[in-house]
């Protein structure tokens, strides 16, 4: 019997005596926050549910909140003070690139405040949107003095044995996302960088974790599992080097950034804009000068191309040819000779039409290549941008950045505030993921922070690795911003293709980005045959929707993606044999179409081609190669 009795009181002591309930608009996903007094601690958890046939399913089991500064604990000394009642929150905007240029989504709203043992102020802002969650911490008390944020609780749980895909962490986030149910790689490397994908065992549920809304008083996150291989902790960088500061450092008030938790069907997740729901509106009043658009890029067959004026004189040409807008003068460019300088360089461009872009190192400490430290400083911005405005210069690269430090997040956005007082356009290289800042400043294009097809440069991996990683992207890097990953190439660099063409045909369309810079040499581009190459001189680059046709992680891929009154679809076969991919056309409007496909010839270098008549419900099969895949335009 007091056996009995003690085994009850642990029970009791161990149960939610705070349980609150917050509900998206559509009723489909549900966050329930629990407040757990043990052994005279209160801890504080979340769970996550969506409604799939009619009942809830359990994405997120209880997993822990709660934030630290050096000075104070918010962690498990936590006392419910009050609860908001919930707010509405709609979100309706613009983008100038992305997947989809109105945005909308509809969540609720609720805020938590809570005091520790010091009765100093913590406040957890909730919001379920009808695609995901989201959430941050608030320090709301007003203090002038700087203060530590040096660490989280937040630990995303996983049941045992769940299927996920997620990049092992590196500075530049040029990884594979491979499928594990231990949570641990090959290596039983344990931290992980965002975004990261799981689907719920047994169920027709994904979620998708990343972060968002990242300001000058912020440091980028990451994931560790080192405790536990199911339990996912965010984790603050380190100090570096030259920049020896953990965490934050900041005055009050402060929030965190917010953390995202994209959850529903795969289509959903692939769909979703709450990386940018969340992030703050556009901070550009005149955004008509940015204009997405196809690059010719010399670095991927011509690595040290930009030193040569006649090389880059030929990616000008290939501009024209293509009906591309732009040229990127990458690397090394301030030693360019064999006819020319940067100056002629830029005057033959603009003489043919082609806006130049130009690339810069982020900073001379940490890499050497040329040119570099003309960055760094307010003082030395403006006095590179001015420069690149008089001679004619559209847009800027910046590569090489040293990490996810909070000086590291400020240089990013002071790059972006910078270069939109001068018109320019930004690509960030060498870079950590996108946060939300393609809303907040419009003139941010696109970004690495993927292993793209630069690698067939740098390692033989890519080769056999390619199909399957290319249809694993859409549902995570690519999710969550413009990806720059260089796409769309038919020859060879260092290492060999085995996909197909009309993989890399199709790349143009599933990959999204708003500068979409393609890397094969002029020849490999003129020398194609006439349907894939008009098709390559005509796709646009920002889209006005995009819908998930089909698609399994790994495996294979259909997307569709909409602009003006035509839809695009690109369709990859991940696999090392051949596949027949399934597109089902429930997303037309009423109406007869033709649909002109580009699709895998006799060989992977080959094309074959055909017009199928379709409308609302149609379903056509397209047999791929290993490897393979097809675009389709519907007119």
């Amino acid at each position: 019997m007091k056996h009995s009795i003690s085994v009850l009181f642990v029970i009791l002591s161990s149960l939610s005596i705070n349980a609150q309930e917050i509900i998206s608009p559509n009723g489909k996903i549900k966050v329930v926050l629990n407040l757990s007094e043990k052994n005279t601690e209160h801890n504080l958890f979340f769970k996550a549910l969506y409604k799939t046939e009619n009942k809830f399913v359990e994405v997120l089991p209880d997993s822990k909140l709660g934030i630290n500064r050096a000075d104070e604990q918010f962690a498990d000394n936590l006392r419910l003070i009050s609860t908001s009642k919930p707010v509405s929150i709609h979100d309706k905007y613009e983008m100038v690139c992305g997947k989809r240029q109105q945005c909308e989504n509809s969540g609720t709203e609720k805020t938590f405040s809570f005091q520790n043992s010091n009765h100093q102020s913590l406040d957890i802002i909730f919001r379920v949107y009808n695609d995901g969650i989201a959430f941050r911490y608030v320090f709301p008390n007003q203090s002038d003095s700087k203060v530590n944020i040096i660490n989280e609780a937040t630990t995303y749980v996983l049941p045992e044995n769940t299927s996920r895909w997620m990049q092992p962490f590196n500075l530049a986030y040029e990884g594979f996302y491979p499928l594990s149910k231990t949570g641990l790689n090959i290596d039983k490397y344990q931290e992980w960088g965002f975004p990261a994908l799981y689907k719920v065992n047994n169920q027709p549920v994904w979620a998708l974790i990343s972060e968002a809304d990242i300001t000058e008083n912020n440091c980028g996150a990451k994931l560790s599992n080192l405790k536990n291989t199911n339990q996912y902790q965010v984790t603050y960088p380190n100090g570096r080097d030259n920049f020896k500061q953990d965490g934050v450092k900041t005055t009050l008030p402060w929030n965190s950034q917010w953390h995202t938790l994209i959850i529903g069907k795969l289509s959903d997740i692939v769909e979703s804009t709450l990386i940018t729901d969340v992030s703050q509106p556009s901070q550009l009043k005149d955004t008509n000068w940015i204009k997405p658009g196809v690059v010719s890029w010399i670095y991927w067959a011509n690595n040290h191309g930009s030193k040569d004026y006649q090389k880059v004189a030929e990616y000008v040409d290939l501009a024209v040819e293509m009906n591309w807008p732009y040229v990127l003068i990458d690397w090394e460019w301030d030693v360019m000779t064999n006819g020319g300088d940067i100056n002629a360089a830029v005057n033959y461009a603009k003489s043919k039409g082609i806006k130049p872009l130009m690339w810069y190192n982020s900073g001379s400490i940490w890499l050497d290549p040329t040119p570099n430290d003309r960055l760094l400083t307010a003082e030395k911005r403006a006095k590179e941008f001015s420069w690149l405005n008089k001679i004619g210069v559209y847009g800027i690269k910046v590569d090489f950045f040293a990490g996810d430090q909070q000086d590291m997040m400020r240089y990013y956005i002071d790059i972006l505030k910078d270069a939109a007082k001068y018109h320019l356009m930004v690509n960030f290289h060498g870079a950590t993921i996108p946060r939300g800042w393609a809303r907040t400043y419009p003139n941010l294009m696109t970004t690495e922070a993927v292993y793209g097809a630069e690698w067939y440069n740098n390692d033989q991996v890519l080769t056999n690795k390619a199909a399957a990683h290319n249809t694993t992207l859409p549902f995570t890097r690519n999710v969550i911003g413009s990806m720059d990953y260089t796409p769309v190439t038919f020859s060879n660099s260092q290492h060999p293709h085995i996909t197909t063409y009309a993989h890399e045909l199709a790349l143009s369309v599933v990959f999204e980005s708003g500068l979409q810079h393609f890397a094969d040499s002029p020849s490999a581009y003129k020398s194609l045959p006439a349907e894939p190459k008009n098709f390559l001189k005509e796709v646009p680059t920002a889209w006005d929707d995009t819908k998930l046709i089909d698609g399994d992680p790994g495996e294979k891929v259909v997307i569709a993606r909409k602009k003006g009154n035509q839809w695009y679809i690109g369709g990859l076969n991940g696999k090392g044999e051949p596949q027949t991919l399934i597109i089902k056309f429930d997303f037309l409007d009423k109406g007869n179409y033709d649909l002109h496909l580009i699709k895998d010839g006799k060989d992977d270098k080959s094309f074959s081609s055909e017009t199928i008549k379709i409308k609302k419900g149609s379903t056509v099969k397209v047999e791929c190669l290993s490897g393979g895949g097809f675009v389709g335009v519907i007119k």
